[in-house]
């Protein structure tokens, strides 16, 4: 079975790793009180930036930092559910608001980074002083991106159409968009009646649907748990599949709509 024509967009921290990556690694290497300090006064991108200068000025290096990385709490269904994905054919794509320096460490420890055709996130890289800098996904130089609903330095919104502008209509894309914070609510109302949208419950971006759900275009599926995720996730890859073939055979064979098809059994991983 391949599933060319669905593209399962994830966010990262709290949707495919067990927490927020950014505050992981301040806690973890004893940074979390100049962190809080700061946190009120700063966007957390310039925020992040500052604190990876402070950990290097501190004798922090980028080996402590990948050592920290490495031990991230990653729910043990994550992996199979991804390299599942893969397997049946999907296009998986990352978009958050993390840093590529964080992102790729993480997913290559766990050896899922193939599984990935792209990654939008702030860039991150390690300067001539061994510093880790952090900088926007947008440039701040040009013109703001101009959406009220997201921070500055990234309109998730923005890098969905953008995505969605790549293909053509003739390819008929169907989306499955994961996430679970404030800033996946601008791409899940970017979303199309065709397309699916699995918020995280009792997390910012399901509150903010809950709020006004008829706003919502695409078909909401919320989850609580990683067991909770990876079974809807693979039954939307299903129910995409079984909808793709009725079509594929009514068209081919002019079956009548009332001719029912059977059911594709769901995966067992």
């Amino acid at each position: 079975m391949n599933n060319s024509n669905i593209v399962v967009v994830f966010d990262f921290d709290k949707t495919i790793i067990d927490c927020d990556s950014d505050d992981w690694v301040v806690d973890e290497l004893g940074f979390s009180n100049l962190f809080n300090q700061l946190f009120p006064a700063m966007p957390l991108n310039n925020l992040m930036d500052k604190m990876m200068m402070e950990l290097h000025s501190n004798g922090k290096t980028i080996e402590d930092i990948v050592e920290v990385l490495k031990r991230i709490p990653i729910n043990p269904r994550m992996i199979p559910t991804i390299k599942a994905a893969h397997a049946l054919g999907c296009d998986l794509r990352i978009v958050s608001d993390a840093n590529t320096f964080f992102i790729e460490t993480i997913l290559k420890n766990f050896g899922i980074r193939e599984c990935f055709s792209e990654i939008n996130t702030n860039p991150g890289y390690v300067d001539e002083e061994g510093t880790l800098r952090v900088l926007p996904y947008h440039d701040l130089n040009k013109l703001p991106h101009r959406c009220n609903l997201c921070p500055t330095n990234m309109c998730k919104g923005l890098i969905i159409n953008r995505i969605q502008d790549s293909f053509s209509c003739e390819e008929n894309k169907r989306f499955i968009y994961l996430g679970d914070g404030r800033g996946d609510y601008c791409p899940s109302l970017n979303l199309k009646e065709k397309d699916f949208v699995m918020p995280r419950k009792n997390f910012p971006v399901w509150d903010l649907i809950c709020k006004d759900p008829s706003l919502v275009k695409a078909q909401i599926y919320e989850w609580s748990d990683w067991e909770e995720q990876e079974r809807i996730l693979h039954q939307l890859i299903n129910k995409i599949s079984m909808e793709e073939t009725s079509q594929f055979i009514s068209n081919e064979f002019k079956i009548s709509p009332h001719e029912a098809l059977p059911k594709v059994l769901s995966l067992m991983l």
